[in-house]
């Protein structure tokens, strides 16, 4: 197949000069695409041609279902035109009028290359009638190659094209190991499922790109199973990218009608569908502030009828929203459905941010609460094509087997990697078919290993409590600062003279320095002002500059209960299952004996003090000292940087 991708990529030997080698790929894809179409109708198109008069006349709906029927294929194109006869004069409107007459589906992909500019960019440069020749000469009839091989060929060529690009390759191509290791992580578990003949299974992908996870699940499973059957579904944003997808979707004999153009978070188009596997790698960190009405409405009106009921992420990051509409589209399990599986790939924010009570929080606790999430992978830095962050495999379950139920297994691949030969924009590393194999095998055992460990569900949750101290306020009513900051208050301007020198005045009586009781203050106060009442504001003002937290000080009391102080205000994360008061007992009050837990802080689902929360700290479980180098090794190096310094010093010197 190699030799056949060589083949056509040849192409490009005729457009270089004319056209940088980012564009070789808008050029050669479609062509490819148009002239294994034209392949595929050859046999039946006279029988097409032949209906086209007699169905001229009835209905679109009508002369669609006949035209395919002839065809014999889920497309069909109705002119007398192909590659070898566009002739040499009137090329371009030859080969647009030939491109037309495609059915609806297939004219579409063509348009979403925007075909018509290609076809104007090589008349211009004069190499439409050598580029239309060559592709019309290509090998690419089904008796030559078929569905599966031709696939192959397609998806190098895809390759191609998003290495020759690979500045913005990252946004809509997923490289092939880490869809490799993913699809396999999916769908090795159902190996015994999938060997079954006649076996039919659908997978999806929210986040389509070129069709790169598609494509690798149908070679997955026609490796292991020729005759089973995968129905492909997916919906991608970048028309480009789409085009692709399903260009490689109609050569793999697909229903292309499954592949969907659009924002898959604010206009889900395969709404209500279910499916058995779902594979996605959703953009890294991309904020969803253009959809965030859409998506909150859904949020507010359907709650758990719709896709994000559990909660919703910052609007800087939508990762979290992919998952959850990937969680939306899985198959409950019933006597007759198994069930579903799903791989998705997002950066480390999704496992830590937010704290208790947040929307990523929720989120993490639905997931975990509802036993879905059977296994993160962590992979290497610099895997991907525009971006070096560290990225993890989410691998999620509604069937998980008993021996798993309520485990997690997190596996650290990070040191898993090859180097690549030559970097592609920010992919210098690369998984082998050896590594990809091992980690497959680790997933599979499900034990522990030194870079495997299994977690109970409940360990990655802590219940977040309120701990409040008391106020204690000490006043200094003859400090000259403070004073000085008094009068320099806006809230102090506010007040009418009469009550500002009725004040001062007051203050001025104190014969303390220091007062240690806020009640011995304002009586001293108020007893000073005489016949001037003093008001509320004006009392909180004097406590604002005048007071400060002291130890010494009496508790502040409201009805003879004590005042927590807000700016000593603190919070304990408490692992789940552990006795919030025994753990403040040890951990804290030992080192602020006064303090206690606020338990008008509850969780809204479990009615209990605190607030539950979950995050998977996924680099502290694998975490490995590292002792400081001894000090004489340390000193020894920086002498010896040190006289390099002066060597160089001398010989400027000299």
């Amino acid at each position: 197949m190699n030799q056949l991708a060589n083949l056509i990529w040849s192409v490009a030997d005729l457009l270089r000069g004319d056209f940088k080698q980012s564009q070789y790929g808008r050029i050669i894809l479609p062509f490819t695409v148009l002239r294994r179409l034209e392949c595929v109708l050859a046999g039946t198109k006279e029988k097409v041609l032949a209906q086209v008069d007699i169905v001229k006349a009835m209905p679109e709906a009508a002369q669609d279902k006949l035209l395919l029927n002839a065809s014999g294929q889920s497309f069909y194109n109705t002119s007398k035109l192909d590659l070898s006869k566009l002739g040499e004069t009137h090329i371009g409107d030859n080969l647009d009028a030939y491109v037309r007459a495609f059915s609806k589906d297939a004219r579409e992909i063509f348009e979403h290359f925007n075909f018509d500019s290609t076809i104007t960019s090589l008349e211009d440069a004069d190499l439409l009638y050598k580029v239309v020749q060559k592709f019309a000469k290509f090998p690419l009839s089904p008796d030559d190659v078929d569905n599966y091989q031709m696939g192959l060929v397609f998806e190098e060529l895809i390759r191609r094209f998003a290495e020759s690009s690979n500045e913005t390759a990252g946004e809509h191509f997923t490289p092939r190991d880490i869809v490799n290791l993913t699809t396999s992580l999916v769908l090795s578990a159902d190996d015994q499922v999938l060997t079954k003949p006649g076996v039919v299974r659908s997978v999806y992908d929210p986040t389509a790109g070129t069709g790169g996870f598609l494509s690798c699940a149908m070679e997955y499973l026609h490796d292991i199973n020729p005759n089973a059957h995968l129905a492909t579904f997916g919906q991608e944003l970048n028309p480009e990218s789409y085009a692709i997808c399903k260009a490689d979707m109609l050569i793999k004999g697909q229903d292309i009608s499954n592949i969907k153009l659009g924002n898959t978070l604010s206009d889900d188009q395969l709404r209500g569908k279910h499916f058995d596997y779902a594979l996605s790698n959703p953009p890294f960190g991309v904020d969803w502030k253009k959809v965030e009405k859409t998506i909150r409405d859904e949020y507010e009106h359907k709650g758990y009828d719709g896709r994000f009921g559990p909660g919703l992420p910052r609007v800087s990051d939508g990762s979290l929203l992919f998952l959850l509409h990937l969680i939306n589209k899985m198959q409950e399990p019933t006597t007759d459905v198994v069930g579903s599986r799903i791989g998705i790939i997002l950066n480390g924010s999704p496992l830590f941010t937010g704290s208790a009570g947040s929307g990523e929080s929720e989120i993490r606790r639905y997931i975990l609460e509802t036993d879905l999430l059977d296994c993160l992978i962590a992979l290497p830095t610099d895997m991907f094509y525009n971006t070096g962050i560290a990225t993890y495999i989410w691998v999620l379950s509604n069937h998980k087997p008993a021996e798993r139920k309520g485990k997690v297994l997190l596996i650290n691949a990070s040191d898993k990697h090859s180097p690549m030969r030559k970097s592609l924009g920010s992919k210098r590393k690369l998984l082998t078919e050896e590594t990809i194999k091992e980690v497959v095998e680790l997933y599979s055992r499900y034990e522990t290993s030194p870079i495997a460990k299994l977690f109970k569900t409940t360990e990655f949750g802590y219940r977040r409590i309120t701990i409040e101290r008391p106020l204690k306020l000490a006043f200094y009513p003859k400090d000259a600062d403070r004073l000085a900051a008094l009068q320099a208050d806006k809230a102090w301007e506010k007040l009418d003279s009469t009550t500002q020198s009725a004040i001062l005045n007051a203050l001025s009586q104190f014969k303390e320095d220091k007062v240690l009781c806020r009640e011995t203050f304002k009586k001293q106060l108020t007893k000073g002002l005489g016949e001037v009442k003093l008001p509320a504001p004006a009392f909180k003002l004097l406590c604002a500059q005048l007071a400060e937290q002291d130890d010494e000080a009496q508790v502040c009391k409201t009805k003879g209960v004590a005042e927590a102080n807000s700016d000593l205000r603190d919070y304990e994360n408490v692992p789940l299952g552990e006795d919030i008061h025994e753990y403040v007992k040890r951990e804290v009050l030992p080192h602020v004996p006064d303090a206690w837990i606020d338990a008008t802080k509850t969780d809204p689902l479990d009615g209990q003090v605190g607030l539950v929360g979950y995050e998977i700290p996924f680099n502290r479980h694998f975490y490995q000292y590292q002792p400081p180098r001894p000090l004489a090794e340390i000193d020894a190096d920086l002498d010896a940087v040190a006289k390099d310094i002066m060597q160089m010093l001398a010989e400027v010197h000299s």
